[in-house]
């Protein structure tokens, strides 16, 4: 059954936006839509990391709320930039951060949320998953940036995942 079905939500999910960006429900449609939501997840199964357990819930909405108010603080720092050139502090540059987290699945969230503060970027993370170059917009304190990612992102997701 787990071979035919490998990620029901997954499933479940694909059809649904399927429908949705179709916004049709006639039969055609929903059969593509079924159709797609059985052929996706088993087509993709081998690029999925291993499954997840959640394991600390109020982490994840501890850590929801943190990447919410660094994003915000972020993008009030990338404004003052965009308004007032003259005030930057630094010029970009990047940083090694030294990772403990060894999970695919805590290192894909670490990703995004990286990814999706303005003023940082993923640049590269080392074969053995040790360090993780990320580019800052200003690089005015690295090891402040270090810190920050290892107190408020990757201890949460080693809390979470490991």
């Amino acid at each position: 059954m787990k071979r035919l079905f490998p990620a029901p939500l997954l499933s479940v999910l694909l059809c649904l936006v399927w429908l949705l960006l179709n916004r049709s429900v006639s039969p055609g449609q929903i059969i593509l839509g079924v159709l797609f939501g059985l052929l996706i997840p088993v087509l993709t199964q081998g690029l999925r990391p291993r499954a997840v357990s959640i394991k600390k819930p109020w982490t994840i909405i501890r850590l929801g709320f943190r990447v919410a108010a660094d994003s915000l603080q972020s993008n009030g720092a990338v404004l003052r930039l965009l308004l007032m050139p003259g005030s930057r502090k630094k010029p970009a540059g990047f940083v090694h951060v030294p990772l403990q987290l060894r999970d695919p699945n805590g290192l894909a969230v670490l990703a995004m949320i990286v990814c999706i503060t303005p003023g940082t970027a993923w640049a590269e993370i080392s074969r053995d998953r040790s360090i993780l170059l990320l580019h800052v917009l200003e690089a005015d304190d690295p090891q402040g940036v270090i810190d920050h990612i290892k107190a408020f992102y990757e201890r949460p997701l080693m809390e979470i995942f490991e």
